[in-house]
């Protein structure tokens, strides 16, 4: 009883047409002239006809298969560009990978992410935001994006919330400032200073007021900024010194800038934000996981 074909016998009858023998034929498959003779006499026996007359040591198409191999070559040319569109797809040609950060991450850590996967998918596009706290559940449940990173979970039922790494708090003081020397700086030292900070307010504020609010102390800011960019050129710019994450300051050097520990034991995790429910491309969960090897090389923790 004559059986369906399969992919490498239909792959067998195009390269004896191709070769015009069982050693060509061979060669081209990459597999022994033996197994080739095999597979073609197991293949006439299973479409039921006869597919090549042999003659002076030539293998030609029988003239009853010629229909057979008019299709042989469709569906070569079908599997040929089955091919081309995965290559197309590991490559990242035409597609286009969508995400956001917060500011405080997407400055060093989001740059490094996508250098990377330009590395691996240098055809990918990239469509980066940088996004506050409050415009997470809008950018995600509209799809705007895959994913978000953030410094804190989000509360909304409809967003999950994957932690990625463990991070520390870190002062930072301009160049030649009295703390500057320093090995690690403790709450109470920093509670006497200008300190510049973020709204307590703000869920990145109220991880960064923490240590404070833990210690029993109320920080005096002379001066506030929305975003860990616009703290650091404060300080930088010897306005203050301030208590930050340390992905935001996790370039090697950095000009009018001294970073040290914090002699109190804090804690600061980010986070991938998505929509609960949404099955995310290759691409975004690529991106995840290169971001949360990132964040840990990073961290205290990936640094140890």
């Amino acid at each position: 009883m004559a059986k369906d074909l399969t992919l490498r016998q239909i792959e067998v009858i195009r390269a004896v047409m191709v070769a015009g023998t069982i050693q060509g034929a061979a060669k081209l498959m990459g597999v022994s002239a033996p197994g080739v003779s095999r597979l073609l006499k197991y293949t006439e026996d299973t479409v039921g006809i006869r597919l090549f007359e042999r003659k002076g040591g030539v293998f030609l198409p029988a003239s009853e298969a010629q229909m057979i191999f008019s299709v042989v070559e469709q569906v070569h040319r079908e599997i040929g560009n089955l091919n081309e569109a995965v290559g197309l797809l590991r490559r990242g040609d035409n597609s286009v990978l969508s995400f956001a950060s917060a500011p405080s991450i997407a400055q060093f850590i989001a740059a490094r992410v996508i250098r990377s996967l330009r590395q691996t998918f240098p055809n990918l596009g990239i469509d980066l935001n940088v996004l506050k706290i409050e415009e997470t559940a809008d950018y995600l449940l509209l799809e705007r994006g895959e994913f978000v990173i953030m410094s804190s979970p989000s509360t909304n039922p409809a967003l999950v919330s994957r932690p990625l790494a463990e991070g520390r708090l870190v002062v930072i003081v301009p160049e030649g400032h009295a703390l500057a020397a320093r090995e690690a700086i403790s709450i109470h030292e920093l509670a006497r200073e200008a300190v510049i900070g973020v709204d307590p307010g703000d869920p990145y504020g109220a991880a960064l007021a923490r240590p404070f609010v833990e210690a029993g102390l109320t920080p005096h800011y002379t001066m506030r900024g929305r975003f860990a960019q616009t703290v650091v050129s404060l300080v930088r710019h010897g306005l203050g010194v301030a208590l930050i994450d340390e992905f935001s300051v996790a370039e090697v050097y950095m000009p009018g800038l001294v970073q040290r520990p914090l002699a109190e034991p804090s804690v600061i995790v980010p986070y991938a934000l998505m929509k609960r429910g949404r099955v995310l491309s290759s691409f975004a969960e690529d991106a995840i996981e290169r971001f949360q090897a990132e964040l840990v090389r990073a961290s205290g923790a990936g640094a140890a």
